[in-house]
């Protein structure tokens, strides 16, 4: 089964992710506790009570013919097979421990993949009520309670690139990559922001070269796919979706227009 990307769709996954940051931010305001997983990574009951809402409501509002591939899920071994159909990814809480230190830059990340690529991403930001999309009918921002307006990436400035980098994930490894490029200035940043940074023109480069999952990548992919950027693997390749147990290679974000 294939979706038809249409406004209402994205106005559909758009409320969903918004609804997903109402019960995240309940568990902000409160006295939480955190848990660990079995990869030691932590987790909150923010986490699982958003992607509960996010799957719920995908399968009873849009529908349940789509496999859904959420990262609690998988967490607790309910991976379902998604072969080369259409298949949701989703992160219902991506930049926890951003969370857990009560910082803003966490996200609600809802993708849906076709072909291996997204092909419709929502990333929004609970504290601040800001949303990002990116579809074939565009990307798309509401921020500080703005109408929808239209966001892409900028062109390659001449003066230096401002990269932007991975705040609880920083490496020598990125200090040696990012050395081939002339750069005016680097910002860190959490979560799936990243991308939208660079959606924005706010930045023009992110490489991550740590582990990071589908679901980390495939909404902020999105956005940027429909702003004019790309991630593309060190080799040059598009990052795809569907691989083997989730997971990454190392990836660069960045504009494509020079």
């Amino acid at each position: 089964m294939t979706l038809d990307i249409s406004p209402r769709l994205i106005e559909q996954v758009r409320d969903i992710a918004v609804r997903a940051g109402q019960e995240i931010m309940a568990v902000y305001n409160s006295d939480f506790e955190v848990d660990a997983k079995d990869d030691k990574s932590p987790v909150t009951e923010a986490d699982r009570r958003a992607e509960t809402l996010i799957t719920d409501a995908i399968r009873s509002e849009i529908t349940d013919a789509i496999p859904i591939v959420g990262e609690e899920a998988v967490a607790e071994g309910r991976i379902p097979n998604v072969s080369d159909d259409p298949f949701w990814l989703v992160d219902p809480l991506d930049g926890t421990k951003e969370f857990i230190r009560r910082r803003t830059e966490f996200t609600v990340n809802i993708a849906l993949i076709e072909a291996g690529l997204p092909v419709l991403g929502v990333v929004h930001l609970p504290a601040t009520g800001d949303v990002y999309w990116g579809s074939s009918h565009g990307a798309f921002a509401t921020t500080g309670g703005s109408a929808p307006q239209s966001i892409g990436c900028r062109p390659t400035p001449a003066d230096g690139l401002i990269a932007i980098v991975s705040r609880s994930h920083r490496s020598p490894e990125i200090d040696d990559y990012l050395s081939q490029f002339k750069i005016s200035t680097e910002v860190s940043a959490g979560s799936s922001m990243k991308f939208c940074h660079v959606a924005t023109g706010a930045a023009d480069l992110y490489p991550r070269l740590g582990r990071t999952m589908e679901w980390d990548t495939a909404a902020g992919h999105a956005v940027l796919r429909f702003a004019g950027g790309s991630v593309k693997t060190l080799e040059g390749d598009e990052l795809r979706y569907g691989k083997p147990e989730f997971e990454n290679p190392h990836f660069v974000a960045r504009s494509d227009r020079d």
